[in-house]
């Protein structure tokens, strides 16, 4: 990672900034449970994420197309079967979804400000702008960047439908920056990291411990990418210290 030459700092926010996954998978646990009468737990999550794979194209990502996703395999999977008051418990669980707290992951407050603070003039730093850089449903990601308290840290927020390198071409044209003074943040290989290395971006990858199916991708090493176990380390990285 050549740091002299990054200006700006982009993170990705579901599952880097607060953990999103987790309660995701919660409800889908629900789910699997109930059609239980119908197939067993290793069906039915086969049977989910064929669903949400089949619905990608038009629905694309967060709280309501996953809504849509489950309450379409409940229905096929139970043969139209499954009880009208156990839908309505699927259906309010995932009406939750919409506002579970965004409680910042360790280390992610703290770095985010020291971050920040090195912005400033009188600091000796190269970086001009912090970017939150998320895809999803719009109103559902401008309001859980409201809920984690992290809003005030960046300058710019973009949310797009998917992440790919033509969102990321759109980024850095927008920020009037080239790809290599951007620096990617995020736990999601196919969609925070092998993006942006692709069109010369630099790049942070932060495994978080669950990943959603559709995001799955094969490891890889890259002379741009660096691994690291905890938010705080990207300071190391940065050599940004009070």
């Amino acid at each position: 990672m050549n740091r002299e030459k990054i200006t700006v700092v982009a993170f990705d926010a579901d599952d880097t900034l607060w953990d999103c996954q987790g309660h995701f998978e919660r409800v889908m646990q629900h789910l699997y449970d109930e059609l239980t009468p119908w197939v067993d737990r290793e069906t039915a999550a086969l049977e989910l994420f064929a669903t949400e794979r089949k619905n990608m194209r038009l629905l694309g990502y967060g709280v309501k197309a996953f809504t849509l996703s489950m309450l379409e395999t409940a229905m096929r999977v139970s043969r139209n079967e499954m009880p009208a008051a156990t839908i309505s418990q699927i259906l309010n669980e995932c009406y939750g979804l919409l506002e579970f707290p965004c409680t910042p992951l360790p280390e992610v407050k703290e770095t985010l400000e020291a971050l920040h603070s090195a912005i400033l003039p009188s600091q000796t730093s190269n970086l001009k702008s912090l970017v939150a850089f998320t895809k999803g449903e719009l109103l559902d990601q401008e309001h859980k960047l409201q809920r984690s308290g992290l809003l005030p840290y960046f300058d710019h927020v973009e949310i797009t439908s998917d992440k790919g390198e033509a969102e990321f071409h759109a980024l850095c044209h927008k920020l009037q920056i080239a790809p290599e003074q951007m620096l990617m943040v995020g736990n999601s290989l196919k969609s925070d990291i092998a993006p942006a290395l692709a069109i010369g971006c630099q790049a942070v990858y932060i495994p978080f411990h669950v990943t959603w199916q559709l995001e799955h991708h094969e490891h890889f090493e890259h002379p741009g990418m660096v691994q690291i176990e905890h938010f705080g380390q990207l300071l190391d990285l940065m050599v940004v210290r009070s």
